[in-house]
């Protein structure tokens, strides 16, 4: 355990998705004792074979001192939390509440509002990184929250992931993951357009990339996902619905501010063009599909749609 970290604190997770449980499992590694909830209770058996404790209810983590929260949506949030049977609804309530999710400002806002006025601590703490890059070490979380809080959750955060960044003392956290992501959807339509464009010329995807990844332009993540996007591997690590949703949350903020986004909200209608060809369900990458369509790229079994896996 992290020599800062507190051994006598009792920590629980709330949420054990993909993300979830590749957070969640960084505490057990790093020697936390950790109590799990998560609607669907099978998903909590891979933490629980490592050394991870399962409650029955959102209630059985009231007694917690610090509960860290990853949801998918900003419903889920305000469920977990406000919602009939959260935990904020108990008698028993942790002393703070760290959330991991990517949900809107709005959202978040409310649930620290019900957390204030039920003595509860809380930081917006949303993750960059998908779960594999996640359980590797090599995620970043961006904080907001007031100081002390930030300072009380800081050892455990610092078992998540190699970079913590305290934004301010409200929700900056919020809207910087979505310019994160808006940013990352940006760059992944780029890159399958000019995939697409040297394909469509004569040159062989792996080669193209091979020297895209050798540039000034290369990036850590391109080269990671390089191998997916040469065999057209859409095994979700980030999917499209989800994509999707932070560009709908990211994209209301920047109508919010007054910003112009006009590259973003294109990307965002190209988002929805995959998802209704049926890609919904698989990795942002897959936006190299109806671009390699639209070029009329290779024969026509070629430009077909890649099918879902079966057991997506």
């Amino acid at each position: 355990m992290s020599e800062t970290a507190n051994s006598a604190e009792h920590i629980g997770w709330l949420g054990t998705g993909r993300m979830g449980a590749a957070l969640a499992g960084r505490l057990i590694d790093g020697g936390v004792q950790l109590s799990l909830w998560n609607r669907t209770m099978s998903k909590m058996d891979p933490l629980v074979a490592r050394g991870g404790i399962a409650v029955g209810t959102i209630s059985g983590l009231g007694s917690c001192d610090i509960v860290f929260i990853s949801v998918s949506a900003s419903t889920d949030l305000e469920d977990v939390t406000i919602g009939s049977g959260g935990l904020l609804t108990g008698d028993a309530k942790p002393r703070l509440i760290v959330d991991c999710s990517t949900v809107s400002a709005e959202a978040s806002a409310a649930v620290r509002a019900a957390a204030l006025d039920a003595g509860v601590g809380f930081l917006a703490a949303p993750v960059s990184g998908n779960p594999r890059v996640v359980a590797a070490g090599g995620a970043c979380l961006v904080v907001s929250g007031p100081e002390q809080a930030y300072l009380d959750a800081l050892p455990y955060l610092r078992l998540l992931a190699k970079t913590v960044v305290h934004a301010g003392e409200e929700e900056q956290s919020r809207l910087v993951k979505l310019c994160h992501n808006l940013y990352l959807g940006i760059m992944v339509e780029a890159l399958v357009e000019v995939t697409t464009l040297a394909e469509k010329g004569g040159t062989r995807r792996e080669a193209f990339l091979e020297f895209l990844n050798g540039t000034v332009v290369g990036s850590d993540w391109v080269r990671n996902r390089t191998d997916d996007l040469v065999a057209r591997d859409w095994t979700p690590t980030f999917t499209m619905q989800l994509l999707c949703k932070d560009f709908d949350i990211g994209l209301g903020a920047a109508h919010a501010l007054q910003v112009p986004m006009p590259i973003a909200a294109s990307v965002h209608q190209l988002i929805q063009t995959a998802i209704g060809h049926g890609l919904s369900e698989q990795d942002l990458l897959s936006l190299y599909e109806p671009q390699a369509r639209r070029a009329a790229l290779g024969s026509r079994e070629e430009r077909e749609l890649v099918a879902p896996p079966a057991n997506s």
